[in-house]
């Protein structure tokens, strides 16, 4: 047995260590969640987004709308009764990337699908103190200015679906049809209204 003494004195001994325990310490608690069917196996019902619902999705990414709004619901009394039932690994598997977050300058937006209407939504992103007199967040009216081509879409789902997510051969042939010309405004409350409402399990309870 090595003794501590001899560990201490040796800085590259001790390195090594430290790297076999942190990499046994690790896969010990990561690989047996890629078998598990609550992180791997989609919740009933779960389905893709449609193409202005993903489009919504990059513009969301884009304005850097997920530094602000975390998408995970805690399974805390405080948070379910604000928000909602609590957010499941297997909600998400369709999700690259992920946007659950940890920082909270705005509400989670993890089922907020419906809990407003699009005027509402829209209202929002063009100038924020009209509805909500308190808030920070920033206008963007240039949503409403720019339209989608759509030139890239098909690129992106076909990586999505190389990575697992089921978009069909069909959707993605029409992805452009479906989102040329809208504007980006469209697409980002398309993104908006199906948060936590793209599965039928917690749908049905709302």
């Amino acid at each position: 047995m090595i003794k501590h003494e001899t560990i201490e004195k040796n800085i590259g001994l001790m390195i090594l260590l430290i790297i076999i325990v942190i990499s046994g310490g690790g896969l010990a608690e990561i690989v047996p969640l890629f078998f598990s069917t609550s992180t791997t196996k989609p919740i009933e019902g779960l389905r893709t987004y449609t193409p202005l619902e993903f489009e919504g999705r990059d513009i969301y990414i884009r304005e850097g709308c997920n530094v602000c709004h975390t998408q995970m619901i805690r399974p805390f009394r405080a948070e379910t009764e604000r928000y909602g039932h609590f957010s499941t690994a297997n909600e998400f598997v369709f999700e690259y990337p992920h946007l659950w977050g940890s920082k909270r300058t705005g509400p989670d937006l993890a089922r907020v699908g419906g809990r407003y209407s699009d005027d509402w939504h829209r209202a929002h992103m063009y100038n924020p103190r009209d509805v909500v007199p308190e808030s920070k967040m920033p206008s963007y009216p240039w949503l409403f200015e720019n339209k989608l081509t759509g030139k890239d879409i098909v690129k992106k789902m076909e990586a999505q679906q190389a990575l697992g997510v089921p978009f069909t051969n069909e959707q993605i042939a029409g992805a452009q049809d479906a989102v040329q010309g809208k504007y980006e405004i469209d697409a980002l409350v398309a993104y908006l209204q199906a948060l936590g409402k793209m599965h039928s399990e917690y749908t049905n309870k709302r």
